[in-house]
């Protein structure tokens, strides 16, 4: 046509001028199949499960509680979360720069990053870390394989083995934490309830030979305090996630006056609290007020940390080399390593672990121990000790 118009055409069907025609049948549902797999069991005369058998699942089956979802957000330690978010984001830069995918990845990516860790030469125990977090972060029935991943860290802990010699940090000596006690002094009332507390937190956490978290969760509740000792609960720790909990006590020392230190806080405490944390954070003004938070009225071990890495500073505690001590124990700020040195009867500490644990490094067992012992506790520790001798 010489006068047509170009029209756009913005949209079209196909329309069956006969609108009583029935539309055409929809195809039989598929018939039941068989649910049987390569590790199926089937005992006589049982019947074959069928798709028919399944159960219909609906959106409810899926959602979890706010309340529920705040618990599994809670559980990990925030040290494990930091160390294990740290993991994770060496990893994804990893696949980054190798063109792979991080989330989730196949075996064989796993398996070459842990190869990768292992000659970038990183410690044993680093690399089992690094592996625990890629696997944790993925959904269940995802993570890759670990047969020939875990024989990776395997030989290298063993070449490392041969290798490296073990970094201990020096113990803290009694003089040191009686020097680190010591500067536990208030000017006025303002510095009181401090003072009082980190003098009850190094003396009770040295003689328990505890770690930071086992410090920052106590309750006032769990101690027991008598003239030849403190008696505390541990309830759960790094060693006993099941929270099965465990006795640990710490005899009276003139030294560092454990019980006196202790009885001091708890009166201080007792003005206006009798249970809940035993150790809080007081504010500059010296007044102890609820918080919130994560830790809520707990200290975090962070600052447990913070608090004994200080007091080492103001005490000008010295490490070997003369260098000051930037944290006693370990290097966390905890307070497990001190005590008895290379030859005994020299600056012995007189603490224990709990029984079912055995005393830490470093440390030795005093009649105050044996005499808290089972019997057959106490034949186990002279059987041991009389074997250590014999072999020193």
């Amino acid at each position: 046509m010489a006068d047509s118009v170009a029209v756009e055409v913005v949209d079209a069907e196909l329309v069956d001028e006969d609108e009583n025609r029935a539309l055409p049948a929809l195809a039989e549902a598929l018939a039941p199949r068989p649910v049987i797999g390569r590790r199926t069991l089937l005992r006589p005369n049982a019947p074959i499960s069928t798709t028919a058998d399944l159960p219909a699942y609906t959106e409810a089956d899926f959602r979890i509680s706010q309340e529920t979802a705040d618990l599994i957000d809670g559980a990990p330690p925030a040290n494990t979360s930091r160390t294990y978010g740290s993991a994770l984001g060496q990893f994804r830069a990893w696949c980054a720069e190798n063109g792979r995918v991080p989330m989730p990845c196949t075996t064989a990516t796993f398996v070459e990053y842990v190869g990768h860790l292992a000659q970038r030469d990183l410690a044993p125990s680093s690399v089992q870390v690094h592996m625990s977090a890629i696997r944790s972060a993925h959904p269940d029935g995802q993570q890759p394989g670990t047969k020939e991943a875990r024989q990776i860290p395997r030989r290298h802990g063993r070449e490392w083995a041969r290798r490296r010699t073990p970094r201990k940090a020096p113990p803290i000596r009694t003089a040191a934490l009686s020097a680190m006690v010591a500067t536990c002094t208030a000017a006025d009332d303002r510095e009181r309830p401090k003072a009082l507390r980190d003098a009850a937190l190094l003396a009770l956490g040295w003689g328990m030979l505890s770690r930071r978290s086992e410090l920052a969760n106590l309750l006032i509740e769990h101690l027991v305090v008598e003239n030849d000792g403190v008696t505390v609960r541990v309830a759960f720790s790094k060693t006993d996630q099941a929270a099965h909990g465990a006795d640990t006590f710490v005899p009276a020392d003139p030294a560092l006056c454990p019980v006196v230190r202790v009885r001091a806080w708890l009166e201080e405490l007792r003005h206006g609290l009798t249970s809940g944390p035993l150790f809080r954070h007081i504010t500059r003004g010296g007044t102890i007020r609820p918080r919130s938070g994560p830790c809520g009225d707990f200290l975090s071990p962070d600052a447990i940390g913070d608090i004994v890495k200080t007091r080492a500073r103001l005490a000008g505690v010295k490490a070997p080399g003369d260098r000051a001590r930037p944290a006693p124990g370990p290097g966390t700020g905890d307070l497990r390593s001190g005590g008895r040195p290379d030859r005994p009867g020299q600056d012995e500490q007189p603490a224990a672990r709990r029984p079912d644990q055995g005393p830490r490094a470093g440390r030795c067992l005093t009649d105050h121990h044996l005499n808290r012992c089972p019997v057959s506790m106490k034949l186990v520790v002279l059987v041991a000790l009389t074997c250590v001798d014999w072999i020193g």
